[in-house]
C-alpha cells in the first residue's frame, strides 16, 4: 500500500509530459507517372481475375503450387525474416518501457559479528550494551558489545522514474514501432523474391526437359532414317556415306543431351535447397516432364500509385525513413536536462517478529536533475548523423521506388517483346517443318543428297528448341512481372496494423 501511495503522489508529474522535441514524421510524396510506357494486358473478365497474393497458381501447374508451399513453409530465409520480426516485436516492448516509473520489490536479511579487539567495550557498556566476553550470542537489544552479534532484516519497494519530459521516450517507442513494421514488410519481400525465384528454377528445369524430349524424339527420328539409309546403301542405291553421315549426327545429338541433363540436374538441386531441404530431395520427383505446361497468364499491371502500396521493399524503405525520423527526437532530447525521481518504502527491524509493524516503516524519496553543461559537442553531433540517418533513408527510399518503377517497366518491354518473338519463331518452325518434309521427299526419290536433309532436320529442330526455350522465357518474364507489381505475400492477423 505504501508503494502505490508513492506512486500516486508521483502520478501528477505525468502531465508535465507533453512536449515531445524532434521532427514529426509524415509520409514522403513521391511523384510517379500516372500510367505505365509499357504494353499491359487488359483487365481479365469477372472471375478470372489473378491473385497477386498467389499468382503461381494462374499458371495451372499443381507441381508449381506444392513447390511454392513448401519453400514459403521450409525455406530458411523465411525462417530468419520471422525471427527478426519477432526480435523487432520485442525491442518495441524494450522501448514503450522506457520513460516509466519501474518498481522493485526487495527483502533483506544481515547479520553483524562485531570484533572483541575493536577497543569499544567500555564506551558500549556506557551506552546500556550486554555481553559476554566469549562474544556468543547477539544482542536482543541497545547496542551490541565487540564479541557480539545483530541481525537485521529488511523488507520493502523501491521504484525509479526518468520523466520524459522532452519526448525522448515517445519518439524511441516511434522508432522501435517503425522497425518492427519495416520487419514486417522485409518478411513479405522475403516472400516475394522467394516464390519468384522457384518459379524461374521452376520454368527452367521443364525448359530443359522439353528440350531433352526434343533432342531424344529426334534421335528416335534419325535412328529409324539410319535403318532405311542402312538397306538402301545395301541394296546399292546410295553411298555407305550416308549411313556413316546419319550415325554421326545421331552421336552428335547424343553428345546434346549431356549438358542439357547436367543443367536439370542443377535446376533439381537448387529448387530442393529452396523449399529448404538436401539438393537431391526433388530429384525423383520432378524426374518426369511435365504433361503439358499451361499458357502463359495474362497480368494486368495496374497503376504505378498502386505500386507504392503493394510493393514490400517500398513499404519496408518508407518505414525506415519513419524511424529514422524519430531517432532525431531521441537525440534533441538528449539535449535537454534529465529529471529522476526515486523513491523507497521499507519496513526494518532487528528482530523478525515486529517487523511488520509501522514502527518499522522507513522511507526514502529523492528528487534529481542532470543538466548537459560540456561534452564537447558530442551531443549536437549526434542530433546531425541522426538527420543524416534520414536523409539517406530517403534517398534510399527514392532509390527504391525508382527501381520498383523499373522493374515493371522492364518486365512489360520483355514480355511484349517476347510475344513478339515467340510468335516468330513459331512460324519459323512451321516454315522448317515444311521444308524438311519437301526435302525429305526429294531424298528418297534421289533428287537431292543426303546433305540436304540432314540440313532441313537441324534447322527443325533448332526451332523447335528455340520454340521451348522462348515459351519458358515467357513463363519466367511474366513470373518476374508478378514479382515487380509485389505479389506473392498477403497479411495475417499477427501483422494486420502494417497492411494498410
Amino acid at each position: 500500500m505504501t508503494a502505490k501511495r508513492l506512486l500516486a503522489g508521483l502520478a501528477p508529474l505525468a502531465l508535465m509530459t507533453a512536449c515531445t522535441v524532434g521532427p514529426n514524421y509524415h509520409a514522403p510524396e513521391m511523384a510517379v507517372p500516372v500510367s505505365y510506357q509499357g504494353p499491359t494486358a487488359e483487365a481479365p473478365p469477372p472471375g478470372a481475375e489473378v491473385d497477386p497474393a498467389t499468382w503461381w497458381r494462374a499458371y495451372g501447374d499443381l507441381e508449381l503450387d506444392a513447390l511454392v508451399k513448401r519453400a514459403l513453409a521450409g525455406n530458411p530465409d523465411i525462417q530468419v525474416a520471422a525471427s527478426r520480426v519477432r526480435q523487432a516485436r520485442l525491442a518495441e516492448i524494450v522501448a514503450e518501457a522506457q520513460g516509466k516509473p519501474t518498481l522493485d520489490a526487495q527483502a533483506n536479511v544481515s547479520y553483524i559479528h562485531f570484533s572483541k579487539n575493536a577497543g569499544l567495550s567500555s564506551l558500549a557498556k556506557q551506552f546500556g550494551g550486554g555481553g559476554s566476553e566469549s562474544g556468543s550470542g547477539s544482542s536482543s537489544g541497545g547496542v551490541a558489545l565487540p564479541g557480539d552479534g545483530i541481525t537485521t532484516y529488511s523488507a520493502g519497494f523501491d521504484t525509479s522514474w526518468e520523466l520524459d519530459l522532452f519526448g525522448g521516450a515517445r519518439r524511441g517507442v516511434e522508432a522501435a514501432r517503425a522497425r518492427k513494421e519495416a520487419a514486417v514488410w522485409n518478411g513479405r519481400d522475403a516472400a516475394v523474391t522467394l516464390a519468384a525465384e522457384v518459379a524461374d528454377a521452376y520454368f527452367a528445369l521443364r525448359a530443359d526437359q522439353e528440350r531433352a524430349r526434343i533432342v531424344n524424339e529426334e534421335i528416335a527420328r534419325q535412328t529409324r532414317a539410319l535403318q532405311i539409309a542402312a538397306h538402301i546403301a545395301e541394296a546399292g542405291l546410295a553411298p555407305h556415306v550416308d549411313v556413316t553421315r546419319q550415325n554421326a549426327s545421331i552421336t552428335s545429338l547424343r553428345a546434346t543431351l549431356e549438358p542439357i541433363n547436367a543443367d536439370i540436374a542443377m535446376k533439381s538441386h537448387a529448387l530442393g535447397i529452396l523449399i529448404g531441404e538436401a539438393p537431391e530431395t526433388l530429384t525423383a520427383e520432378l524426374a518426369a516432364p511435365a504433361s503439358a505446361m499451361a499458357p502463359v497468364p495474362s497480368v494486368p499491371a495496374g497503376l504505378p500509385s498502386d505500386l507504392l502500396r503493394r510493393r514490400p521493399d517500398v513499404r519496408a524503405a518508407e518505414r525506415q525513413l519513419g524511424a529514422a525520423t524519430a531517432d532525431i527526437g531521441v537525440a534533441v532530447a538528449d539535449l535537454y536536462p534529465k529529471f529522476n525521481l526515486t523513491g523507497m518504502a521499507q519496513l526494518i527491524s532487528s528482530a523478525l517478529s515486529n517487523l511488520f509493524t509501522g514502527d518499522s516503516l522507513q522511507l526514502t524519496g529523492t528528487g534529481a536533475v542532470q543538466f548537459p553543461l560540456l561534452d564537447w559537442g558530442r551531443r549536437k553531433a549526434t542530433v546531425g548523423m541522426r538527420k543524416e540517418d534520414r536523409e539517406q533513408a530517403y534517398l534510399n527510399y527514392r532509390k527504391t521506388v525508382l527501381g520498383a518503377l523499373r522493374d515493371v517497366e522492364d518486365a512489360l518491354a520483355q514480355i511484349d517483346t517476347e510475344r513478339r518473338r515467340n510468335a516468330t519463331l513459331n512460324k519459323a518452325l512451321a516454315d522448317s517443318e515444311e521444308t524438311a518434309k519437301s526435302v525429305e521427299a526429294q531424298y528418297r526419290t534421289g533428287f537431292v543428297a543426303q546433305d540436304s536433309l540432314l540440313n532441313a532436320e537441324t534447322d527443325v529442330l533448332k526451332a523447335r528448341e528455340q520454340v521451348a526455350m522462348s515459351d519458358a522465357q515467357l513463363r519466367e518474364y511474366t513470373a518476374a512481372l508478378f514479382k515487380a507489381l509485389g505479389g506473392g505475400w498477403q497479411a495475417d492477423a499477427a501483422s494486420s496494423d502494417t497492411g494498410k
